[in-house]
């Protein structure tokens, strides 16, 4: 399956200057419902769509992801009348929304009911004396018509042998992207052949949204109120992901980008990196204490909600299993707060589920907002930020090495091996690590089966880690590379032990 992520296409470029333009409105509309109305045809400016085959299925199209930029939710395509783009738009004009679930949508309109799965001769075929297609099909449903191959879909089950004994790689395999690139299962079909989400399996991972050439898929966004509540007075703190490195261009650096977020206006920034210290720490506790002593079989992370939901939901059995750890998001929030018990809190990282984390009943007193890399890169855009201009004027030296390589895959294991071996020398660890939402399943699989036992198990929903996430801006090899590097520059590789509960923070 080709993998679109990190290459700038027409899609990208679209969502990007969605959020551009909603932070926009956010910014200096005075008059928001005919600003907001107007947008579209701002967007698709011309008289014939580059798109798709009108301008006005492309300013369709753009319409929803403009309401859900605006955290709202999309218009019904089957009502007669589908309403207005600015309808429901004063529950949306507030400071504080929380997201509404499902966070994930299929725009059905942008959606190109692709094939499922199936198996198709190109005009490639030879013809060839042999056809070694016809030989090994278990079913029959290759014959010759006019010297070419034809495969008969009634009879054929994708199994795709057929495929791989063509001498010409004449026979393609067309299978829905977006459906690929869920590990759930929770991309279904409407009646119409149009990809549908099921919200009842979903975990909100976003790997449909950044596999869909088509930009049918698209979440729900926070930074129309986040600006609300910036415009209020109120004081607002961001803490950031440790997988913001490298993001916002290859001359930023962490500290540039510490003091442009203060120039669009948070009070403060923290590394997230702070929480993942403090998760770390507890967390080699925990694996030294229950699971290498026998007591527990295996121990699961819980920092990716994506992968904690779905072994929740696919797994019920491991429930104990998951560590009872705050997750660092959840973490540097209760620290802002005790800090700065008057401030908000937005969280700003790669992901999209944690969005749904945030919307919690438990996380919501803890966290305010959450948005990502790439609509964060709308508010700069719209307010003119240059970040490769900035003059630093703050460091960013809270974090140690451990917390930041929280960001890659497999980062989050090795932090807590580390610390098992600064803190418990001697002692023998099992590290397991699941990359994307299907490896994750058979670890799961495997640790049921009895086969894991006595293992750390860390999962991460997105290939890569944290630094792959639906909300990211660069390619993940280079992501990953920029994260070592800020991981390394860490004044320590990890937290000192706890003295008290004053936890690892450096000033």
């Amino acid at each position: 399956m080709s993998n679109m992520r990190g290459i700038d296409t027409p899609v990208r470029q679209r969502r990007r200057r969605v959020f551009k333009e909603v932070a926009n409105l956010a910014y200096n509309s005075t008059n928001l419902k005919d600003d907001m109305e107007a947008l579209p045809y701002q967007i698709v400016d011309y008289e014939e769509s580059q798109y798709h085959e009108s301008v006005y299925r492309d300013r369709a199209i753009i319409r929803e992801r403009i309401r859900l930029a605006m955290g709202m939710s999309l218009r019904p395509e089957n009502r007669s009348r589908p309403g207005h783009l600015t309808e429901g738009l004063e529950e949306s004009n507030i400071d504080e929304k929380y997201y509404e679930p499902p966070l994930m949508q299929v725009i059905p309109s942008a959606c190109n009911a692709c094939p499922e799965n199936r198996y198709e001769i190109t005009d490639s075929c030879m013809g060839c004396v042999a056809h070694p297609c016809q030989a090994v099909c278990p079913r029959g449903a290759i014959s010759m018509v006019n010297g070419k191959s034809v495969i008969d879909q009634e009879k054929c089950i994708q199994c795709g042998k057929c495929k791989d004994v063509c001498p010409y790689d004449a026979i393609c395999h067309k299978e829905r992207p977006c459906k690929h690139a869920c590990g759930v299962g929770a991309i279904k079909s409407d009646q119409a052949g149009r990809a549908v989400i099921d919200s009842e399996l979903c975990v909100s991972c976003g790997m449909c949204m950044v596999s869909c050439p088509f930009g049918a898929i698209a979440d729900k966004s926070q930074i129309f109120q986040l600006i609300r509540a910036m415009q209020s007075g109120r004081k607002i703190i961001a803490q950031v992901a440790p997988a913001f490195a490298g993001q916002f261009g290859p001359k930023v650096t962490p500290d540039m980008f510490k003091t442009a977020l203060k120039e669009l206006g948070f009070a403060d920034v923290y590394e997230t990196a702070i929480g993942a210290d403090l998760g770390c720490m507890a967390e080699a506790e925990h694996y030294v204490k229950e699971v290498a002593s026998g007591n527990q079989a295996f121990a699961l992370t819980s920092c990716c909600p994506s992968w904690a939901v779905m072994a929740k939901n696919l797994f019920p059995e491991t429930i104990d299993k998951i560590s009872n750890e705050l997750t660092p998001m959840v973490a540097t929030a209760r620290i802002i707060k005790e800090e700065h018990p008057d401030a908000s809190v937005v969280f700003i990282g790669p992901c999209a589920s944690k969005k749904l984390e945030a919307s919690r009943r438990t996380v919501r007193s803890d966290v305010d907002f959450v948005i990502t890399f790439e609509e964060l890169t709308g508010m700069f855009e719209a307010k003119g930020i240059l970040l490769e201009e900035i003059r630093a004027m703050d460091a960013m030296t809270d974090a140690t090495g451990a917390g930041r390589g929280y960001g890659v895959a497999g980062g989050v294991a090795s932090a807590i091996e580390a610390c098992i071996n600064t803190y418990y020398p001697g002692t023998e660890v099992h590290i397991e690590h699941a990359e994307s939402l299907a490896e994750c399943k058979k670890v799961l699989l495997l640790a049921k089966a009895g086969r894991m036992n006595g293992c750390l198990i860390e999962g991460m929903a997105c290939p890569g880690g944290c630094v792959a996430g639906a909300g990211t801006n660069i390619a993940i090899a280079q992501a990953a590379k920029e994260v070592a590097k800020f991981k390394e520059s860490a004044e320590r590789s990890v937290p000192e032990e706890k003295d008290g509960d004053c936890g690892p923070r450096v000033l």
